[in-house]
Protein backbone atom coordinates (compact mmCIF):
# COMPACT_ATOMS: atom_id res chain seq x y z
CA UNK A 1 0.00 0.00 0.00
CA UNK A 2 2.82 2.32 0.92
CA UNK A 3 4.63 1.64 -2.38
CA UNK A 4 1.51 2.42 -4.38
CA UNK A 5 1.15 5.69 -2.49
CA UNK A 6 4.75 6.66 -3.31
CA UNK A 7 4.22 5.79 -6.97
CA UNK A 8 1.11 7.98 -7.09
CA UNK A 9 3.02 10.88 -5.50
CA UNK A 10 5.84 10.53 -8.03
CA UNK A 11 3.37 10.41 -10.91
CA UNK A 12 1.61 13.45 -9.53
CA UNK A 13 4.88 15.40 -9.29
CA UNK A 14 5.86 14.38 -12.81
CA UNK A 15 2.42 15.41 -14.06
CA UNK A 16 2.68 18.81 -12.37
CA UNK A 17 6.14 19.46 -13.80
CA UNK A 18 5.00 18.38 -17.26
CA UNK A 19 2.23 20.99 -17.21
CA UNK A 20 4.47 23.93 -16.24
CA UNK A 21 7.12 25.26 -18.59
CA UNK A 22 8.95 28.54 -19.30
CA UNK A 23 9.41 30.33 -22.59
CA UNK A 24 12.79 32.04 -22.96
CA UNK A 25 12.98 35.44 -24.63
CA UNK A 26 15.00 33.84 -27.44
CA UNK A 27 12.24 31.28 -28.11
CA UNK A 28 8.74 30.95 -29.51
CA UNK A 29 6.60 27.90 -28.78
CA UNK A 30 3.85 26.01 -30.58
CA UNK A 31 1.59 23.87 -28.33
CA UNK A 32 0.39 20.68 -30.05
CA UNK A 33 -2.48 18.60 -28.74
CA UNK A 34 -2.40 15.10 -30.20
CA UNK A 35 -0.32 16.51 -33.06
CA UNK A 36 -2.67 19.42 -33.79
CA UNK A 37 -1.66 23.03 -33.01
CA UNK A 38 -3.78 24.72 -30.35
CA UNK A 39 -1.83 27.91 -29.57
CA UNK A 40 1.38 29.86 -30.23
CA UNK A 41 3.38 31.52 -27.45
CA UNK A 42 5.81 34.29 -28.36
CA UNK A 43 5.87 36.16 -25.04
CA UNK A 44 8.61 35.00 -22.61
CA UNK A 45 7.57 33.82 -19.15
CA UNK A 46 5.90 30.99 -17.22
CA UNK A 47 3.18 29.01 -19.02
CA UNK A 48 0.95 25.97 -18.49
CA UNK A 49 -0.24 23.10 -20.67
CA UNK A 50 -1.81 19.70 -20.32
CA UNK A 51 0.54 16.85 -19.40
CA UNK A 52 2.33 14.93 -22.11
CA UNK A 53 1.48 13.17 -24.30
CA UNK A 54 -1.81 15.10 -24.49
CA UNK A 55 -0.03 18.40 -25.21
CA UNK A 56 3.54 18.87 -26.40
CA UNK A 57 5.56 22.12 -26.63
CA UNK A 58 7.64 22.58 -29.81
CA UNK A 59 10.29 25.27 -29.38
CA UNK A 60 11.72 27.42 -32.20
CA UNK A 61 14.44 30.07 -32.18
CA UNK A 62 13.21 33.66 -32.15
CA UNK A 63 16.58 35.26 -32.93
CA UNK A 64 18.20 36.36 -36.17
CA UNK A 65 19.92 33.28 -37.58
CA UNK A 66 22.79 33.04 -40.03
CA UNK A 67 23.42 30.43 -42.69
CA UNK A 68 26.75 30.29 -44.51
CA UNK A 69 25.89 29.10 -48.01
CA UNK A 70 28.48 26.84 -49.69
CA UNK A 71 30.29 28.46 -52.68
CA UNK A 72 28.52 27.88 -56.00
CA UNK A 73 29.49 28.47 -59.63
CA UNK A 74 27.31 31.04 -61.43
CA UNK A 75 27.44 32.39 -65.00
CA UNK A 76 27.31 36.17 -65.52
CA UNK A 77 25.63 37.98 -68.42
CA UNK A 78 28.93 38.27 -70.32
CA UNK A 79 29.39 34.48 -69.98
CA UNK A 80 32.01 34.69 -67.22
CA UNK A 81 32.01 31.77 -64.81
CA UNK A 82 32.18 33.00 -61.18
CA UNK A 83 32.53 31.18 -57.87
CA UNK A 84 30.14 33.00 -55.52
CA UNK A 85 30.47 32.63 -51.74
CA UNK A 86 27.61 34.20 -49.79
CA UNK A 87 25.73 34.02 -46.49
CA UNK A 88 22.11 34.54 -45.45
CA UNK A 89 20.59 36.11 -42.34
CA UNK A 90 17.08 34.82 -41.64
CA UNK A 91 14.51 34.36 -38.89
CA UNK A 92 11.37 32.36 -38.15
CA UNK A 93 8.43 34.78 -38.26
CA UNK A 94 5.59 32.22 -38.19
CA UNK A 95 6.48 29.18 -36.04
CA UNK A 96 3.26 27.31 -36.88
CA UNK A 97 3.73 27.70 -40.65
CA UNK A 98 7.39 26.79 -40.18
CA UNK A 99 6.38 23.60 -38.32
CA UNK A 100 3.79 22.65 -40.93
CA UNK A 101 6.16 23.11 -43.91
CA UNK A 102 9.85 22.56 -43.09
CA UNK A 103 9.56 21.48 -39.40
CA UNK A 104 13.28 21.79 -38.47
CA UNK A 105 16.12 24.24 -38.99
CA UNK A 106 18.33 21.85 -41.06
CA UNK A 107 15.49 21.31 -43.54
CA UNK A 108 14.79 25.05 -43.52
CA UNK A 109 18.44 25.80 -44.38
CA UNK A 110 18.28 23.37 -47.28
CA UNK A 111 15.20 25.15 -48.61
CA UNK A 112 16.79 28.56 -48.09
CA UNK A 113 19.90 27.37 -49.93
CA UNK A 114 17.82 26.32 -52.95
CA UNK A 115 15.87 29.58 -53.05
CA UNK A 116 18.83 31.94 -52.55
CA UNK A 117 20.97 30.11 -55.11
CA UNK A 118 18.12 30.27 -57.63
CA UNK A 119 17.66 34.02 -57.06
CA UNK A 120 21.41 34.66 -57.19
CA UNK A 121 21.77 32.74 -60.44
CA UNK A 122 18.83 34.56 -62.00
CA UNK A 123 19.91 38.04 -60.88
CA UNK A 124 23.64 37.69 -61.53
CA UNK A 125 22.80 36.32 -64.96
CA UNK A 126 21.47 39.77 -65.89
CA UNK A 127 24.72 41.60 -65.00
CA UNK A 128 28.23 41.56 -66.41
CA UNK A 129 31.20 40.59 -64.25
CA UNK A 130 32.43 44.15 -63.57
CA UNK A 131 29.00 45.14 -62.22
CA UNK A 132 28.88 42.10 -59.93
CA UNK A 133 32.38 42.69 -58.55
CA UNK A 134 32.33 46.43 -58.04
CA UNK A 135 29.70 48.70 -59.49
CA UNK A 136 26.23 47.32 -58.66
CA UNK A 137 26.92 44.76 -55.94
CA UNK A 138 24.80 46.47 -53.27
CA UNK A 139 21.83 46.91 -55.62
CA UNK A 140 22.10 43.31 -56.83
CA UNK A 141 22.13 41.92 -53.29
CA UNK A 142 19.15 44.07 -52.28
CA UNK A 143 17.19 42.62 -55.19
CA UNK A 144 18.21 39.05 -54.28
CA UNK A 145 17.25 39.66 -50.63
CA UNK A 146 13.80 41.00 -51.59
CA UNK A 147 13.03 38.14 -53.97
CA UNK A 148 14.32 35.51 -51.52
CA UNK A 149 12.18 36.97 -48.73
CA UNK A 150 9.09 36.67 -50.95
CA UNK A 151 9.95 33.06 -51.86
CA UNK A 152 10.57 31.94 -48.26
CA UNK A 153 7.53 33.65 -46.71
CA UNK A 154 5.21 30.61 -47.37
CA UNK A 155 7.51 28.61 -45.08
CA UNK A 156 7.17 31.03 -42.15
CA UNK A 157 10.69 32.30 -42.84
CA UNK A 158 11.87 35.86 -43.47
CA UNK A 159 15.18 36.35 -45.30
CA UNK A 160 16.56 39.54 -43.77
CA UNK A 161 19.82 39.89 -45.68
CA UNK A 162 21.82 38.13 -48.40
CA UNK A 163 25.46 39.18 -48.77
CA UNK A 164 28.40 38.16 -50.94
CA UNK A 165 31.54 37.30 -48.98
CA UNK A 166 33.68 36.92 -52.08
CA UNK A 167 33.49 36.39 -55.82
CA UNK A 168 36.30 34.36 -57.42
CA UNK A 169 37.13 33.14 -60.87
CA UNK A 170 37.48 29.40 -61.47
CA UNK A 171 41.12 28.35 -61.27
CA UNK A 172 41.34 27.40 -64.94
CA UNK A 173 40.00 30.79 -66.06
CA UNK A 174 41.97 33.09 -63.77
CA UNK A 175 45.15 33.30 -65.84
CA UNK A 176 43.41 34.12 -69.13
CA UNK A 177 41.14 36.66 -67.42
CA UNK A 178 44.10 38.33 -65.75
CA UNK A 179 45.97 38.51 -69.07
CA UNK A 180 42.98 40.13 -70.77
CA UNK A 181 42.57 42.56 -67.89
CA UNK A 182 46.28 43.43 -68.03
CA UNK A 183 46.14 43.96 -71.80
CA UNK A 184 43.09 46.19 -71.41
CA UNK A 185 44.79 48.27 -68.71
CA UNK A 186 47.91 48.63 -70.88
CA UNK A 187 45.76 49.73 -73.82
CA UNK A 188 43.99 52.30 -71.67
CA UNK A 189 47.31 53.54 -70.26
CA UNK A 190 48.79 53.95 -73.76
CA UNK A 191 45.67 55.80 -74.87
CA UNK A 192 45.90 58.19 -71.92
CA UNK A 193 49.63 58.73 -72.54
CA UNK A 194 48.98 59.48 -76.23
CA UNK A 195 46.20 61.90 -75.38
CA UNK A 196 48.41 63.53 -72.74
CA UNK A 197 51.31 63.89 -75.19
CA UNK A 198 49.00 65.44 -77.79
CA UNK A 199 47.64 67.90 -75.25
CA UNK A 200 51.20 68.69 -74.11
CA UNK A 201 52.24 69.50 -77.69
CA UNK A 202 49.22 71.77 -78.11
CA UNK A 203 50.02 73.63 -74.89
CA UNK A 204 53.70 73.99 -75.85
CA UNK A 205 52.82 75.24 -79.35
CA UNK A 206 50.34 77.74 -77.92
CA UNK A 207 52.91 78.89 -75.34
CA UNK A 208 55.65 79.30 -77.97
CA UNK A 209 53.26 81.31 -80.14
CA UNK A 210 52.33 83.57 -77.21
CA UNK A 211 56.01 83.95 -76.34
CA UNK A 212 56.92 84.98 -79.92
CA UNK A 213 54.08 87.51 -80.03
CA UNK A 214 55.01 88.95 -76.61
CA UNK A 215 58.72 89.27 -77.56
CA UNK A 216 57.86 90.85 -80.91
CA UNK A 217 55.55 93.37 -79.30
CA UNK A 218 58.12 94.11 -76.59
CA UNK A 219 60.89 94.58 -79.19
CA UNK A 220 58.64 96.84 -81.24
CA UNK A 221 57.74 98.91 -78.19
CA UNK A 222 61.39 99.09 -77.07
CA UNK A 223 62.52 100.24 -80.52
CA UNK A 224 59.77 102.87 -80.58
CA UNK A 225 60.81 104.15 -77.13
CA UNK A 226 64.49 104.04 -78.13
CA UNK A 227 63.75 105.94 -81.34
CA UNK A 228 61.80 108.57 -79.43
CA UNK A 229 64.65 108.90 -76.94
CA UNK A 230 67.26 109.25 -79.68
CA UNK A 231 65.12 111.87 -81.39
CA UNK A 232 64.88 113.82 -78.15
CA UNK A 233 68.62 113.40 -77.56
CA UNK A 234 69.42 114.65 -81.09
CA UNK A 235 67.15 117.64 -80.49
CA UNK A 236 68.93 118.41 -77.20
CA UNK A 237 72.36 118.06 -78.84
CA UNK A 238 71.30 120.33 -81.67
CA UNK A 239 70.08 123.02 -79.34
CA UNK A 240 73.25 122.69 -77.26
CA UNK A 241 75.41 123.05 -80.40
CA UNK A 242 73.57 126.17 -81.41
CA UNK A 243 74.10 127.85 -78.02
CA UNK A 244 77.92 127.39 -77.67
CA UNK A 245 79.53 125.33 -80.43
CA UNK A 246 83.12 125.90 -79.17
CA UNK A 247 82.36 124.76 -75.61
CA UNK A 248 80.51 121.69 -76.87
CA UNK A 249 83.42 120.78 -79.14
CA UNK A 250 85.78 121.16 -76.17
CA UNK A 251 83.52 118.98 -73.98
CA UNK A 252 83.33 116.28 -76.62
CA UNK A 253 87.11 116.30 -76.95
CA UNK A 254 87.51 115.79 -73.20
CA UNK A 255 85.09 112.86 -73.32
CA UNK A 256 87.08 111.30 -76.14
CA UNK A 257 90.39 111.81 -74.29
CA UNK A 258 88.90 110.19 -71.17
CA UNK A 259 88.14 107.05 -73.16
CA UNK A 260 91.47 106.70 -74.95
CA UNK A 261 93.88 107.77 -72.17
CA UNK A 262 94.47 105.72 -69.01
CA UNK A 263 97.37 105.08 -66.58
CA UNK A 264 99.20 102.84 -69.04
CA UNK A 265 98.97 105.21 -71.97
CA UNK A 266 102.11 107.04 -73.14
CA UNK A 267 101.50 109.95 -75.45
CA UNK A 268 103.99 111.61 -77.82
CA UNK A 269 102.39 114.81 -79.03
CA UNK A 270 103.59 117.56 -81.34
CA UNK A 271 103.60 121.03 -79.81
CA UNK A 272 100.99 122.28 -82.24
CA UNK A 273 98.30 119.62 -81.36
CA UNK A 274 95.10 120.62 -79.62
CA UNK A 275 95.54 117.96 -76.94
CA UNK A 276 99.07 119.21 -76.14
CA UNK A 277 97.77 122.72 -75.94
CA UNK A 278 94.93 121.65 -73.63
CA UNK A 279 97.16 119.65 -71.29
CA UNK A 280 99.73 122.41 -71.21
CA UNK A 281 97.10 124.95 -70.17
Amino acid sequence: MKNIFLILIVLLVIGVFSTVFTVDETEQVVILQFGQPVRIIKTPGLNFKLPAPIQVARRFDNRLLEYDVPPEEILSKDKKSLIVDNYVRWKIIDPLLFLQTVQTEPIAKTRIDDIVYSELRRELGTHIMSEIITENRELIMETVTTQSAIATKPYGIEVVDVRLKRVDLPQNNEESIYRRMQAERIRQANKFRSEGEEESQKIKASTDKDKTIILANAYKEAEEIKGEGEAIAVDIYARAFSIDPEFYEFYRSLEAYKKIIDKKTTLVLPSNSNLFDTLNK
